[in-house]
């Protein structure tokens, strides 16, 4: 079954520049991997320090593999070091 992947994260002006750069590290590798379907980011209107990415995935399973997958991990590490604070996940069923 189908998942949707949806990523909350707060940005601030100081460090856009940095997170972009590792967000495109992260896309790159994300376009790889199997079971990977789609994937856009958004920009919350009322909160410019607010962004959601929304990520489409064959099955929980193929976004499983790529939650644990090494690469992935060290990046996302690296993203929540600038960030301060844990990147939200919530997973849905389509």
């Amino acid at each position: 079954m189908t998942v949707k992947i949806f990523i909350k994260r707060k940005v601030s002006a100081n460090n856009i520049l940095e997170l972009t750069v590792l967000l495109k590290q992260l896309r790159s590798l994300t376009l790889s991997q199997s079971g990977y379907i789609y994937g856009e980011t958004l920009r919350r209107v009322d909160a410019k320090d607010e962004c959601m990415v929304i990520s489409t995935w064959r099955s929980l399973k193929d976004w499983n593999e790529w939650l644990h997958n090494e690469q992935r991990i060290k990046i996302q590490n690296e993203i929540d070091a600038l960030l301060g604070e844990k990147t939200d996940y919530s997973v849905y069923e389509v």
